[in-house]
């Protein structure tokens, strides 16, 4: 649940060249056309181009996560607290692999805004081909490494011994699925650089429905199927991942997206030295940042772990709800951050103002909305995950310390969202980390040892607010007086 800001690093003067194979003018709002660079002048108001890029992009938020909240809810439902705290074990470590990749998608999506509102399909299409096989060649070797390892890994963290044994089956899946499950968030990430927020949707809503039937069918065993317990939830994920990453290729060469595999596409599947320094530029930091995150996740967990299965479980109910709060504010710092990218390949710096504006004040009200209906119906939200009375009580205070501060998160993220679009990380990116290793880690240790349990929830409005504090001093002293000009 320790969620922070994506982060930005200090912009690279490059000398830029007329665009190659130059691309027709955006038609739409989104679209494999892309998303107009409106935030470069066009007639459109700039919220309403945000709009219309950000609400399919949020619904695919949602939905991506829709499909492990209904694991988790068939899991608690039918199969127990003690199963929910075997899945609840793995998500650090889930969020610890899926770390770096997070931050190549994040470098390959910029860089392909860029060239997109350059109208250089050729340099998207490269970006893609390189971003693409150095993830599954990582894919490959968390498969290998992350599987053969899996029970001690989960020992290390202090995973509770009455439910390790399960939390290894399901984990044990889903990391070997990692070369698939890689491929399907960064084609996910890259078709929002060039604009296409409909095609990502549409294919986590396949994703979902998959989930949504096969995951009951393995737990009680449908139609003959065996009966998978804890693991009906990782199979049901991979069956997911697997059909909707094939009907997404079929879609794309439909549609003749530029990013559609197809025989020329393939072409690009190789590690250009060049493009993969540019993406690893924005990449490595922000992915070092998720990686951080994800230590201080562990840390956190193994606090909680200490507490018992009850609080596991609770941690795992709060996890999903925070989750679906945090989706505007992340969606709006995604959608800062490719549109300014786009502004800046098509020579429009001067409007990136303007979009941190809009990011801002879209985050005070779809942000602020969910947090308000988070705290009106938090006992029938916990309700959803647990089936215990008591563990009820434990997961609704908790909730109930630190939603608030999701909105103080989203802007933090708006902010560095449009820093990232320049390809400024690394500065934010320290704020990020500092503020994770010397105040949330240590805040919930002391507030633990101080007054228990809910002492760990403190931490993150702690955190988010000395996140924003120093990000927003950074972005109004610093990187406002910066040039800004194109990566590659």
């Amino acid at each position: 649940m320790s969620a922070t800001p994506a982060t930005s690093t200090t912009p690279t003067s490059t000398p830029t060249s007329p665009p190659a194979n130059p691309v027709p003018p955006a038609a739409g709002p989104s679209g494999l056309k892309g998303v107009p660079v409106a935030p470069v002048g066009a007639a459109r108001p700039l919220w309403k181009v945000f709009l219309f890029f950000l609400a399919p992009m949020l619904l695919s938020n949602i939905l991506q996560s829709l499909s492990g909240t209904l694991n988790n809810v068939y899991v608690g439902q039918m199969l127990g607290v003690g199963a929910l705290a075997a899945v609840s074990s793995f998500f650090p470590v889930m969020f610890f692999f899926i770390a770096f990749i997070i931050g190549l998608g994040a470098g390959a999506s910029v860089l392909i805004g860029q060239a997109w509102g350059a109208r250089d399909a050729s340099k998207a299409k490269a970006v893609a081909g390189t971003t693409l096989t150095v993830g599954v060649l990582m894919g490959l070797v968390i498969a290998v490494f992350g599987g053969a390892f899996t029970t001690p890994m989960l020992a290390a963290l202090g995973t509770p011994p009455d439910v390790l044994a399960d939390s290894t089956r399901y984990a044990r899946i889903m990391l070997i699925a990692m070369p698939g499950v890689f491929v399907f968030l960064l084609a996910t990430a890259m078709l929002r650089g060039v604009g296409d927020t409909v095609t990502p949707l549409l294919t986590l809503l396949i994703s979902t429905l998959i989930g949504l039937v096969v995951t009951p069918a393995l737990i009680r065993g449908w139609g003959g199927l065996p009966q998978m317990g804890v693991a009906s939830g990782a199979w049901a994920s991979v069956l997911s991942f697997v059909v909707a990453t094939t009907w997404l290729g079929f879609r794309l060469r439909q549609k003749k997206s530029p990013l559609a595999p197809d025989a020329e596409f393939f072409r690009y599947l190789r590690i250009q030295p060049q493009l993969l320094k540019a993406v690893l530029r924005i990449g490595v930091p922000t992915g070092v940042q998720m990686i951080v995150v994800a230590l201080a996740e562990v840390v956190l967990l193994s606090m909680v772990n200490s507490y018992g299965s009850n609080a596991t479980a609770a941690y795992g109910a709060v996890n999903q709800v925070v989750a679906y709060v945090q989706f505007p504010a992340i969606s709006i710092a995604i959608a800062a951050s490719i549109l300014g990218a786009q502004a800046i390949g098509a020579g429009r710096a001067d409007r990136l103002g303007a979009i941190t504006r809009t990011a801002l004040l879209m985050n005070l009200v779809l942000t602020g909305s969910l947090v308000l209906l988070g705290y009106l119906f938090s006992r029938p939200l916990m309700g959803f995950f647990i089936t215990s009375p008591p563990v009820i009580e434990i997961a609704q205070t908790l909730l109930h310390i630190m939603l608030w501060s999701l909105v103080i998160f989203g802007m933090a993220a708006a902010t560095s969202g449009v820093m990232r679009a320049s390809g400024s990380v690394l500065v934010p990116t320290l704020i990020s980390i500092v503020c994770i290793l010397c105040v949330e880690v240590p805040v919930a240790w002391v507030m633990s040892h101080r007054i228990g349990l809910d002492g760990i929830w403190i931490a993150y409005p702690v955190t988010f607010g000395a996140m924003l504090l120093l990000q927003t001093a950074y972005y109004q002293l610093v990187w406002r007086k910066k040039a800004i000009h194109k990566l590659v």
